[in-house]
């Protein structure tokens, strides 16, 4: 009797912990005039709608997202309404997938522990996923080693996987989950992780001329509170001063175009820049260690969604110097995605292709001399957003794969 008093206890107060969203939709816009894009815009400052726009307002081009709280939903219909903007429900309550997503991980957990194998197509905890990685090193230990690049704000070891044939060869990077509700990115990082492992145990003809250097979990303090406190949440964990908000977007953080157009002054904006670049813990130790290493020829950042392969710049819609070649090698790249599962993407470079983004790592990557710097981003183009069904995570990355693997040996063979 005392002992279920006391786990009925334990798991009211892990739900009172826990942020929920029961009620909130996800609704999505496709506006029709600059006139209806400006409106938006000014819906995004409006603090007090408490707002989440999972596609920010930049063009008639692109849809809008937005992850509306119960508590606005009349406001905002009726705003929408005045001005003449229709609009569609992706999703009609949120909490309830939510609940759907946490039972399918609890079960998978359940099965896991009970002697099954690590199943990569589901989602996995940070701790989970720190256990795999040394299960990986200990199966491929002439070819996988673990090496920590340094902690993160709330003191969580950064661990990259580097996948060598011996010695320090030149090198692609490639990171996942620099934005933590991201979720379909960490997972398709440790799909991918085992794929490069068990393929080029027997097959080394990539790691024979290259090493391959992966994070999976760029930001480990905002995914390990993706799973515990808040599922949204997109931003590192760092404290601002003078602020009640914390957290800072890493991929606004870097020294390209620091603090320009998309990126905001706010703290307690999804798109706060930080107080200065390479403030935040987490961006700083991957740009000692990309600066150490001093030899890496490609830098792959992978997100979620959209299903876009895309190249610098971001902070400036101004042509990279390799366009033409970087538009080439992302078409064509693109095409051997499409071919597993007919998946479609659009290429281009960020500027162009989605929005102005200041502060990205990609752009700084290519500003300092990494010629082959992309981003993907992921399934889906907006009907399951950030909140994509694990049955999709297997077939996400091994379509991925096709990408990451044409662009690697496009790397190998043109050395620069």
């Amino acid at each position: 009797m005392m002992r279920g008093f006391w786990l009925l206890t334990l798991l009211l107060a892990a739900s009172q912990a826990e942020r929920l969203f029961i009620g909130d939709q996800v609704i999505r816009i496709n506006a029709e005039s600059e006139e209806q894009i400006k409106l938006l815009q000014a819906l995004e400052t409006r603090e007090e709608l408490e707002l989440d726009f999972w596609l920010s307002p930049v063009s008639m081009e692109l849809p809008v997202d937005i992850r509306v709280p119960s508590s606005s939903l009349s406001s905002v219909s009726e705003i929408l309404s005045a001005n003449n903007i229709a609009y569609s429900v992706l999703i009609n309550d949120l909490q309830e997938r939510l609940d759907q997503e946490k039972f399918e991980m609890t079960e998978n957990h359940i099965k896991e522990r009970s002697g099954r194998s690590f199943n990569f197509g589901a989602y996995h905890r940070l701790e989970t996923i720190y256990s795999w990685m040394d299960t990986l090193v200990a199966e491929h230990s002439t070819l996988v080693t673990k090496l920590e690049i340094g902690r993160s704000y709330e003191n969580r070891p950064m661990y990259v996987l580097k996948f060598s044939k011996g010695g320090n060869k030149p090198a692609i990077w490639i990171d996942t989950g620099i934005h933590s509700r991201e979720w379909v990115s960490q997972a398709t990082g440790v799909w991918t992780a085992n794929k490069i492992a068990t393929d080029y145990s027997s097959d080394a003809s990539l790691l024979d001329n290259m090493d391959i250097y992966m994070l999976i979990l760029a930001n480990p303090d905002g995914y390990d509170y993706t799973h515990n406190r808040n599922r949204m949440w997109r931003k590192t964990r760092s404290e601002n001063p003078g602020s009640r908000c914390r957290g800072v977007d890493p991929n606004r953080n870097w020294d390209a175009g620091f603090g320009g157009p998309g990126s905001s002054r706010n703290p307690c904006s999804d798109s706060y820049h930080g107080p200065s670049a390479h403030s935040e813990i987490e961006v700083k130790n991957v740009v000692n260690f990309i600066k150490s290493h001093g030899n890496f020829k490609s830098f792959i950042s992978v997100h979620a969604y959209s299903q876009l392969l895309m190249y610098p710049y971001g902070y400036s819609c101004k042509n990279a110097a390799h366009q033409a070649e970087l538009d080439a090698i992302g078409t064509a790249a693109v095409e051997k995605l499409t071919s597993l599962h007919g998946t479609r993407y659009k290429v281009g470079s960020i500027c162009n292709i989605i929005y102005q983004a200041s502060g990205g790592s990609i752009d700084w990557s290519y500003d300092e001399g990494i010629k082959y710097s992309f981003a993907f981003e992921l399934r889906d183009t907006g009907k399951s957003g950030f909140l994509l069904p694990p049955t999709q995570i297997i077939p996400t990355a091994s379509e991925t794969w096709l990408a990451l693997k044409h662009i690697m040996e496009y790397v190998r063979d043109h050395p620069y």
